[in-house]
């Protein structure tokens, strides 16, 4: 007596239907991931554009960098926005400066800062988008505990700080006010 596999009407065995099931069931969970991944990132994006209409934001330009702006430096601000150091300057008055995450990892807004190079311009916009413009004078690295770069030296200018790649010190970009548009 012979053993042939057994098959349904169709002529598939039950092991072609196994196969057929496993493979399906892969490719459901496959599209179930990418789609998890995709509206969160549509959600986190539609996130970030309104916290740019409805806040101030920060631009440069020619590293593709725009921020949105948020009061405070806390973690739970940074984890959405740049942060403006409460007590420090106003736009285009004192020394405004902010704050947000840098890091090779994950998509942060400062991630190209370190690209930054003297005579670079940088826009903020306040709430009612006004356009606030400045120059890049300089761009330096110090250590977590050396605050004095918040400090007001009496000038109008923008201070941006953000980790360097291992986050064991801040790079520190300083530009001079050139005037609101």
């Amino acid at each position: 007596m012979s053993s042939k596999p057994q098959t349904d009407t169709a002529g598939k065995t039950k092991r072609q239907w196994a196969l057929f099931t496993a493979g399906l069931v892969a490719i459901l969970i496959g599209v179930g991931i990418i789609g998890f991944f995709g509206i969160r990132k549509l959600y986190r994006e539609y996130q970030k554009q309104k916290l740019m209409r409805e806040n101030p934001v920060v631009e440069i330009a020619e590293l593709h960098i725009k921020a949105p702006i948020l009061e405070g430096t806390d973690n739970s601000t940074l984890s959405k926005a740049a942060g403006h150091f409460i007590g420090t300057g106003d736009f285009g008055k004192g020394n405004y400066c902010i704050a947000g995450h840098s890091s090779t990892v994950y998509k942060e807004y400062f991630n190209d800062l370190k690209k930054v190079r003297n005579g670079m311009k940088i826009v903020l916009y306040d709430k009612s988008k006004k356009a606030y413009a400045y120059t890049v004078t300089e761009s330096f690295i110090v250590q977590p505990n050396e605050t004095e770069v918040l400090d007001d030296p009496g000038d109008n200018r923008l201070t941006i700080i953000t980790c360097t790649d291992d986050g064991t010190q801040r790079q520190v970009v300083v530009a001079a006010f050139d005037g609101d548009r």
